[in-house]
């Protein structure tokens, strides 16, 4: 089949690499956002998937909104028989969607319909879900809303963070559209309508959303430093022994009752104290807990602020 691939993230890169491998079907272009200047000097940098592209001679699409007429019909010109979209980031228009002759499909890291929206990995992590996936679904104007062609099920481990997490759902990405490209081909294609009533959503995080709230549960507090790591971070605002403001990042803690002994900075939360191991003041290195207690005493009993 001819396929297009419409995609942004790093999470698309195995997909891509696998199409363009395929000997059972040609990819025919793929689409992704503009280049864009990143990082202090502002340097332009191609995204993940163009960028692993590499020399292959395939067309490129980077429109700025894919909604627009020339965008539209430039995926229209490339005459698809299937459409697989993963981590774009644009919502694609029903004009759009239309355009294959056999399906526009999605690839959502998560089991839907739990945790549709843009941040679906680190919600399992958050939640507590003993296990998440990727679902390959067929795309209508909604909100990942659209009929399941199949599932593909991983469990969540219990040192599991949002980055090991998003690598091992890249991972199996590739073998779930490969099933479900087969299935198409021979007209076996299930569509499981969603139960709605089951949904839950994971809108998109900002850097704000790593503050961490110690009014919280401690082991809701430890899963969302683990959910967090490494994007968009967890941090708290500690006041140190002149009285100054600052951030401190957390990379790494646990509970006590699971690590009766460790050598950190100890924290009280809601029902149990939390251990932070590896921590990074803002304008400094990151280190373990117990090093940077030794440079900083203060932080032994550090004292917390509640402003964001």
């Amino acid at each position: 089949m001819r396929v297009v691939f419409i995609g942004t993230g790093e999470i698309g890169v195995p997909v891509l690499r696998w199409l363009l491998d395929s000997g059972e079907h040609e990819l025919v272009g793929v689409v992704t956002q503009p280049d864009k200047p990143v990082g202090r000097e502002q340097r332009i940098q191609a995204p993940p998937i163009k960028a692993a592209l590499g020399d292959r001679n395939l067309p490129v699409l980077q429109p700025e909104r894919i909604k627009r007429p020339e965008a539209i019909e430039g995926i229209r010109t490339l005459a698809p028989d299937v459409i697989v979209v993963m981590a774009y980031g644009q919502i694609l228009p029903r004009a759009v969607l239309d355009i294959p002759s056999t399906a526009c499909l999605n690839l959502h890291a998560s089991l839907l319909p739990k945790h549709r929206g843009a941040a679906p990995i680190q919600a399992a992590i958050l939640a507590g879900d003993a296990q998440t996936g990727i679902t390959v679904m067929y795309m209508d104007e909604g909100l990942d809303t659209g009929d399941v062609l199949l599932e593909r099920s991983i469990p969540i481990t219990a040192n599991e963070t949002g980055g090991s997490l998003h690598d091992r759902l890249a991972e199996i990405s590739p073998g779930a559209l490969g099933q479900a490209l087969h299935l198409l081909g021979a007209g076996d294609a299930p569509r499981i309508p969603q139960n709605a009533a089951e949904a839950t959503y994971a809108p998109k995080l900002e850097r704000e959303h790593g503050l961490i709230d110690w009014a919280e549960p401690a082991e809701a507090i430890e899963r969302k430093i683990r959910a967090f790591d490494p994007w968009p971070g967890s941090y708290t605002l500690v006041r140190d022994d002149t009285g100054r403001e600052r951030k401190l990042k957390i990379y790494r803690a646990v509970v006590e009752s699971s690590a009766a002994g460790a050598e950190g900075i100890r924290i009280p939360a809601l029902g149990g104290t939390l251990v932070l191991l590896d921590v990074q003041l803002e304008g400094k290195k990151r280190m373990s807990a117990a090093e940077f207690v030794r440079g900083h005493p203060w932080a032994a009993q550090p004292s917390l602020s509640t402003t964001g």
